[in-house]
């Protein structure tokens, strides 16, 4: 193969993958968090199914940004993957942590669980996709 066509591909794929992991890790994340709120299937002794309290998507509206933090945060950890530094990680969710404390620490609301479930999905989808993005462009 060429070397130009080589190192084209290569950026194509990076770029591709990078727009999927920072663009839809937001439907994913949304995901996981309606199944996080879905009932558990438990019945009242009337027979009627319960229903579970919304605590997670109710808590959007306390740790607002929430989506364009997520973008950055999925950007954040696959670029750092991808150029080897894997101690970016910890950087990026050290300063999210310390940057949301305060409103985590103020409520009794499913806030801390929806800060830590979309980080842990986020993270895990980003990360997917820089190792896929890896191994792509070491086959040539």
């Amino acid at each position: 193969m060429n070397p130009v066509w080589a190192i084209v591909l290569k950026c194509l794929v990076i770029a591709a993958l990078g727009a999927a992991a920072v663009f839809a890790g937001s439907p994913l994340v949304r995901r996981v968090f309606r199944l996080a709120d879905a009932p558990a299937g438990k019945t009242t002794p009337a027979g009627a199914a319960e229903v579970a309290s919304p605590g997670i998507q109710a808590a959007a509206s306390t740790l607002r940004g929430g989506h364009w933090i997520g973008l950055l945060e999925r950007l954040a950890v696959y670029a750092t993957i991808l150029v080897g530094f894997g101690a970016g990680i910890a950087v990026v969710l050290a300063v999210k942590g310390l940057a949301r404390y305060p409103e985590l620490q103020a409520t009794t609301t499913g806030a801390a669980e929806r800060f830590i479930i979309g980080t842990f999905v986020s993270v895990l989808y980003a990360a997917a996709c820089a190792g896929l993005a890896w191994w792509l462009i070491t086959l040539w």
